[in-house]
């Protein structure tokens, strides 16, 4: 007891020494950065309050004193003030109207989202530092056309979390220990926690992730971020390091529902390089974008179905009464709700050994990730095999021997799309079928309601969108999400849905840096 008190005093005093309570930097001229959203920003860029020089500083002080701490950022791009002074040129010379909403805007890339700049690309892992892509992932080349800025690379749970279960989330050799901003002690949740964590506590206004499994709704309800999972083939993932082609999927985080649209609609739409999925998803792209569904009384008519077995199963009381507040608001916003639904072998489903996910993907793995470190233009490893081989090599550096890496193992052990692979992917399509289809359709929903970030193995077998709300805080403090999920290419319903609940509840508060 007397040791936890020490630990938590000292915990304490280096909060108020790093100036967590009250931030040094917070304005430029007459805007407060702070919690500013992506319209805030852009409105101070265009009537000179702020410039894009200004912002980069900022953001670039507050990771020098935070990130020490937090580790939310594992690397800040060398040529960010470069590429501000050129956005705040190029305001200078075009007409406003001309300039997208992300125009001079700084944005943090998770980790396995390659960059061809001075920036490495590595997963978090030892093993890539130094490996050269050989071009900008698809969605960094339509941030890039959209004018925003890329400030760094966040960090992440190394390998996406997918080289050994023992591995804590937020966790890489790369980047260490990330630290949730609202209870340091508590779990940032994975595999973007350091997008989470940066957007969270202002290191940034928005960021990347990535999702194959709950890798964006997670660490978004954890640190009362939004995050929205696109349906996938919505976004490119390529120049993304890989874990499942079929799951994959990259989308954004933010504080606010306007600002994640706002990326979203910069990062949608065909890319060559990843044809099929792109091209089958871009039907979902609604004419004027995801921007106009904005709409504050978005919950009007909507029916929403409330799964709460098992994603209602927690004693926290403060969390349970916040939920039960917000079904009674979205039930005054206009919305239908239907409660008490049931997924079909919803447990078979949770459980990736039984449903057959956990096959599929080591196998997908290996494929996908073999293609990819073939295809660097110079790279440490060429192979899971050569990964493992360093690893094994760098134990004492790489923590091996305390976490291991019996994922990768056994996604080495695999060969291809065999007949138990065959297997397991008919069964997950006749999960999903029966399942979340099977709902969604017979009762005729909008979006299914949960908490947290459970659902995700269903929207990850299924390829289906959801977004993450920031919704409630638990007895310690510990940020709840609630999540909208709904089928491929529902965004436009699960954007109004989200949009109307977050207006209505205003539930984010900043983060307390509690020990």
């Amino acid at each position: 007891m007397h040791a936890q008190f020490l630990l938590s005093l000292l915990t304490f005093t280096a909060l108020i020494l790093l100036g967590f309570l009250n931030s040094y930097i917070n304005t430029c001229h007459a805007l407060s950065i702070k919690e500013a959203t992506v319209q805030d920003l852009q409105t101070g860029l265009l009537q000179n309050e702020v410039s894009s020089r200004q912002l980069v500083e900022f953001y670039i002080n507050e990771i020098k004193r935070l990130n020490p701490l937090l580790k939310g950022v594992i690397e800040v791009n060398p040529d960010a003030l470069y590429l501000a002074d050129k956005a705040d040129q190029e305001k200078r010379a075009k007409p406003p109207r001309t300039f997208s909403m992300l125009h001079g805007i700084p944005i943090l890339l998770k980790d396995n989202i390659g960059t061809k700049d001075k920036l490495n690309t590595t997963a978090g892992s030892l093993a890539l530092l130094g490996s050269v892509v050989p071009r900008d992932a698809g969605v960094v080349m339509k941030l890039q056309k959209a004018g925003a800025i890329v400030l760094g690379k966040a960090s992440l749970s190394e390998w996406a979390n997918f080289r050994s279960l023992a591995a804590p989330n937020g966790w890489s050799a790369r980047g260490g220990q990330g630290k949730n901003p609202y209870v340091l002690s508590a779990d940032p949740c994975g595999s973007s926690s350091g997008s989470a964590i940066s957007v969270a506590s202002n290191l940034v206004a928005v960021a990347l992730g990535t999702e194959t499994d709950g890798s964006i709704l997670c660490p978004s309800s954890f640190n009362a971020v939004v995050g929205i999972k696109p349906t996938v083939g919505l976004t490119s993932r390529a120049g993304v390091v890989p874990v499942s082609p079929r799951q994959d999927t990259i989308g954004p985080i933010s504080r606010t529902v306007s600002d994640a649209v706002e990326v979203l609609d910069a990062i949608v739409g065909f890319d060559y390089i990843d044809a099929e999925a792109t091209r089958m998803a871009s039907k979902y792209i609604p004419y004027g974008g995801y921007a106009q569904f904005l709409n504050k009384y978005g919950l009007k008519g909507k029916r929403l179905g409330i799964v709460r077995d098992p994603f209602f199963s927690f004693s926290d009381r403060l969390v349970q009464q916040s939920f039960e507040q917000h079904f009674q608001t979205l039930r005054k916003s206009g919305a239908i709700l239907i409660d008490n639904l049931e997924i079909a072998n919803i447990n078979t489903i949770l459980n990736a050994t039984l449903s057959g996910e956990a096959t599929t993907l080591l196998a997908e793995f290996k494929v996908s990730l073999n293609s990819y470190l073939k295809e660097l233009v110079s790279s440490p490893v060429r192979s899971l095999a050569d990964v493992i081989a360093f690893n094994q090599k760098f134990s004492d550096v790489e923590m091996i021997k305390e976490f291991g890496q019996d994922i990768f193992l056994a996604s080495q052990a695999t060969n291809g799309i065999g007949d138990a692979e065959k297997r397991a992917l008919w069964n997950l399509a006749n999960l999903t079928r029966n399942g979340f289809e099977k709902l969604m359709g017979e009762k005729k929903l909008d979006a299914v309601v949960s908490v947290g970030a459970g659902i995700a193995p269903v929207l990850a077998i299924g390829g289906f969108p959801g977004i993450s709300v920031p919704a409630a805080y638990d007895s310690k403090g510990v940020p709840v999400g609630i999540c909208f999920s709904g089928l491929k290419g529902f965004e436009p319903r699960l954007i109004q849905i989200a949009y109307g609940f977050e207006q209505a509840t205003k539930s984010r508060k900043p983060p307390t840096f509690l020990p």
